[in-house]
């Protein structure tokens, strides 16, 4: 995987980097920020990381994450970055980092975009996406080491955990003989599959699994299509919150005879996100992108904002002639 020349030498001729990744991040976001911060950092660069939302707790052991920023600790004099340059990790889109209010007044001299998801804006003075890369961690991965960085521990658990997420721990379709080899690369520099498993996949707070509980009951099937959602009152009942139920929704998918899972979050009243995943050739980013969302062939997202029996009839309408076609 080869970088383009241009983010070489825009990151190598540059300085004082603000590297920012949406909102409501994931391992992928988190691991794949830190990573090339650090990196950045070992060949005299300053960096910031910006991240409009505060860190689950379940990434809380990657090193360095302490580190993120949000947009209200964002203080060019502090930091000292006027002018500063932009980098956007794991998304495409600008407006996917903040409100509208928080970006308005977000001012930088050049923008790189480092991203693999499907759906794809136009941002960006330089642009790299790759929607065939299982995960932003391995394109930071080949971007560090064209960059000439030796890879540290701290590195290396970042990349791991980032590369580990987005492939399901190495279960998902996008799992190539190249991430096995990255992977293995990762160890040697330091980072270790079973613990880093364990604070991905077995963490989990009691009230998390008691969430967790209430969701697998609310399941429907229709069409081969599973239905699971979570309402306010279900983080309020289990002292959670939205971010614990990440990985929710590809439970359903464990069944034989599902070919999607959806999971609808609430997030007010008659108001939505939902998540999709699904196997195969099947495509929900296009179906995402048809609400207004995006994402990756196999994981997207939207949201929508109408009543919770309006917008399942609305999804499953979307998504069943996608089932048919398969």
């Amino acid at each position: 995987m080869l970088p383009p020349k241009e983010l070489l030498s825009f990151l190598k001729s540059e300085d004082n980097f603000i590297i920012a990744t949406h909102m409501n991040p994931d391992g992928d976001a988190l691991g794949s920020t830190i990573a090339l911060s650090m990196a950045l950092q070992r060949i005299g660069k300053k960096t910031v990381l910006l991240c409009k939302d505060a860190i689950p707790a379940q990434y809380k052991f990657l090193p360095g994450q302490e580190k993120f920023i949000t947009f209200e600790s964002l203080q060019p004099s502090t930091f000292n970055l006027q002018p500063f340059n932009l980098i956007l990790l794991d998304c495409n889109d600008i407006d996917r980092i903040g409100e509208k209010s928080q970006i308005s007044n977000f001012k930088f001299q050049i923008s790189a975009v480092i991203d693999h998801h499907e759906t794809e804006k136009a941002f960006g003075s330089i642009r790299w996406i790759m929607p065939h890369s299982a995960a932003t961690g391995l394109m930071v991965y080949h971007l560090i080491k064209h960059l000439e960085v030796e890879i540290t521990e701290e590195m290396a658990v970042n990349l791991y955990s980032a590369i580990a997420v987005d492939t399901g721990n190495f279960r998902y379709e996008n799992t190539s003989p190249e991430i096995f080899q990255v992977a293995s690369e990762l160890q040697k520099a330091g980072a270790k599959p079973h613990a880093i498993y364990r604070e991905l996949y077995e963490s989990w707070s009691a009230g998390r699994f008691n969430l967790f509980i209430r969701v697998i009951n609310t399941l429907s099937i229709e069409n081969n299509i599973a239905i699971v959602y979570v309402t306010r009152n279900m983080f309020q009942e289990t002292a959670t919150s939205p971010d614990d139920t990440e990985h929710f929704v590809e439970f359903p998918r464990i069944m034989k005879n599902v070919n999607i899972s959806v999971l609808f979050r609430e997030i007010n009243d008659n108001y939505y996100k939902v998540s999709l995943r699904s196997k195969d050739d099947i495509n929900v980013a296009q179906i995402a992108a048809s609400f207004g969302g995006g994402g990756h062939k196999n994981a997207a997202g939207f949201r929508i904002n109408t009543d919770f029996e309006t917008a399942k009839k609305k999804v499953i309408a979307k998504l069943s002639p996608v089932l048919n076609q398969n």
